[in-house]
């Protein structure tokens, strides 16, 4: 399979499905804690991966040349934990039906012009890293899939190093150590195809 096709609509509702999954058996817990190691809280941090998976929806069908479109997602204060990943679902819904349905060669920008499997990628990135960062702050045991690890490093991180995907995966954007090598405190990934 290639990667392009790893890296869809359908894997995007995997990742968000996996996330729904793993959190939502403890929407009973106290949201207020800090999401790992993040500075925001873990109702912050899912309501921070909900408006990014809008937003990558959005980008990719208003396809702006230039930077990003002037909308935010706004997640009302007295929303619960499980109304939250509900808003998640959501927008990993909107983002999955925008990957659906652009052509291939679409482009719209994020720090340069991106295709729909940068896009594809940045949400499952999104989604896999941040229920990583909510499990912990709610001391939950969760680690992201290797397979769609695999993919997002693939998409995102040419220069990683070879190993385990999952444990890459953190170590690429600074949530863990790697063997020998310490914990990583600047990282970026590279989504832009020009």
């Amino acid at each position: 399979m290639a990667i392009e096709e790893r890296l869809s609509g359908n894997a995007v509702r995997e990742a968000v499905g996996e996330s729904t999954r793993a959190l939502g058996p403890y929407t009973d817990r106290d949201w207020t804690v800090p999401a790992g190691d993040l500075d925001w809280s873990c109702w912050t941090t899912a309501a921070h991966l909900a408006h990014d998976l809008l937003g990558y929806g959005t980008q990719l069908t208003g396809r702006p040349e230039t930077g990003y479109l002037p909308l935010d997602l706004r997640v009302r204060p007295d929303a619960g934990p499980a109304q939250v990943l509900a808003v998640v679902a959501a927008c990993g819904g909107l983002l999955a039906a925008a990957l659906d349905t652009v052509p291939a060669r679409t482009r719209a920008w994020h720090w340069g012009a991106c295709d729909p499997s940068g896009f594809a990628a940045m949400g499952i990135a999104e989604t896999l890293l941040h229920t990583y960062d909510i499990a912990r702050g709610l001391a939950v045991g969760w680690q992201p899939p290797p397979a769609p690890s695999a993919a997002v490093l693939r998409r995102l991180f040419p220069d990683a190093p070879a190993g385990d995907p999952p444990a890459v995966l953190l170590w690429m954007t600074g949530r863990a150590t790697l063997g020998s090598r310490p914990r990583r405190t600047a990282w970026t990934w590279r989504a832009a195809v020009d």
